[in-house]
């Protein structure tokens, strides 16, 4: 018998299979403790009403989780219809581009909600860093962690310019800012503050960092490829 025979790789569809049950499991695993806040969350959500669920962080994370099969279709969909020429893989461009918009939209949805006096109070700003990180408590920070965290997760997996530590920051940053501004222009009656600008880029960030092995490959994919030869060289 010959020892050193090596074992046949395993077919696409069973690493499909195991990958599909591996997220299975890890999302039952992130879902268990935080069951009791999403059943507080779903009666006014089944419900249909906008106090009380789609402003409230447990609300969110209902929605979000409600929306994930949708997500995981669109995204199904997208990898069989995508044909890429530069060898980057279609699932993961699909998957990147899904995560964007499923991890993000929900926060921004959030964070633009009014407050008790739209239109009428005029909106509070606050310009001294560091200064409300007291007062946002472990749930906020946790929160505006998170705001951006998906779009800096996935953004440098899709678009090779922004895969590097300072881009990711800048573009946290920058979303951020934006949102910002757009509270106290739209008089939205909430807290325009420099600390959520710090802690939505840090977020962003740090999801980044998490998602660095694929990114760096796919940022250094184009120039690991060969030049073609010059015409007339030897």
């Amino acid at each position: 018998m010959n020892h050193n025979a090596t074992l046949p790789a395993p077919s696409r569809r069973v690493r499909g299979t195991v990958l599909i049950g591996l997220a299975v499991l890890a999302l039952a695993g992130a879902v268990f403790p935080m069951r009791r806040m999403l059943m507080m969350a779903a009666p006014r959500c089944m419900a249909g009403r906008w106090h009380g669920c789609y402003d409230t962080f447990n609300g969110l994370v209902l929605m979000t989780l409600v929306a994930l099969p949708l997500s995981l279709l669109v995204v199904w969909l997208l990898a069989r219809s995508r044909r890429t020429a530069d060898g980057t893989s279609p699932w993961r461009m699909s998957l990147a581009e899904v995560g964007m918009v499923h991890g993000t939209a929900p926060f921004l949805w959030m964070t633009l909600m009014p407050g008790a006096e739209p239109g009428t109070a005029a909106g509070a700003v606050s310009l001294v860093p560091l200064r409300d990180l007291v007062t946002m408590g472990p749930l906020g920070i946790t929160g505006n962690l998170l705001v951006f965290a998906s779009l800096g997760f996935f953004a440098p997996m899709r678009f090779a310019a922004l895969a590097s530590v300072p881009r990711i920051l800048a573009l946290g940053a920058g979303c951020s800012a934006l949102v910002e501004i757009a509270q106290y222009v739209c008089r939205l009656d909430r807290v325009s503050s420099v600390d959520d600008v710090l802690v939505n880029a840090t977020g962003a960030v740090l999801a980044g960092l998490a998602s660095r092995r694929w990114w760096r490959t796919a940022a250094q994919a184009p120039a690991d490829r060969p030049r073609p030869a010059m015409a007339g060289r030897p």
